[in-house]
């Protein structure tokens, strides 16, 4: 994430996080929760474990909380992550795909609208990344807006993925499988007509 992007968010966190908090993304947790163990019945140390990666205002990670999985968030920006954090009441670190390394962590990881912020060089590196810290079998949830190329827009850099671009990406990484890709509408009733890339990809 460039440096402008992030002073972007840094700068006006709150009026973000209050235009995304209540969105309906029941569709996406409709796509990604079958294929996470259920929560229901688990002891507390036993209950399967779901990071959201580059969280923004917390609505995700809450989410999956409420449905009794053990959440851990971060985010790029303090700003955010302390807003994050007062929606969880609990810590949200503040960190970068860059700075993941976590090893067989996760039963499920969540990038919403986060990793399309990283430069499409480095997306192999993230990618693998997030590839270690899932568990075998874990899936990994991502959204890009649809399209080609790179792009700066406001201050804020965005990588633009089709169904094509980020198959690429995935069989380049040999412990990765791409299951489904599908194209939604944005859910925010100012940004109707813009159509976004959803991806559901499973570690070997």
């Amino acid at each position: 994430m460039t440096q402008q992007t992030l002073d972007y968010y840094a700068q006006n966190a709150s009026a973000f996080a209050n235009s995304t908090l209540h969105i309906n993304m029941s569709e996406f947790y409709n796509a990604f929760l079958p294929h996470i163990p259920s929560a229901e019945g688990c002891p507390n140390g036993l209950k399967p474990h779901i990071l959201d990666a580059g969280c923004g205002s917390g609505r995700d990670a809450l989410h999956f909380k409420k449905l009794g999985y053990k959440v851990t968030a971060f985010d790029a920006v303090a700003e955010l992550a302390e807003i994050a954090s007062f929606h969880l009441e609990q810590p949200v670190y503040v960190k970068t795909f860059r700075q993941i390394n976590d090893q067989n962590q996760f039963d499920g990881i969540w990038c919403c609208a986060s990793l399309l912020h990283v430069a499409h060089s480095e997306l192999p590196d993230r990618f693998t990344k997030l590839a270690n810290a899932l568990k075998p079998n874990g899936v990994l949830y991502v959204s890009f807006k649809y399209g080609e190329g790179e792009r700066d827009i406001n201050g804020r850099h965005f990588t633009d993925l089709s169904e094509e671009s980020l198959k690429a990406l995935i069989d380049a990484e040999p412990q990765l499988t791409l299951e489904k890709t599908w194209q939604s509408e944005d859910q925010r009733p100012e940004r109707k007509g813009e159509i976004w890339l959803n991806g559901l990809i499973r570690k070997k």
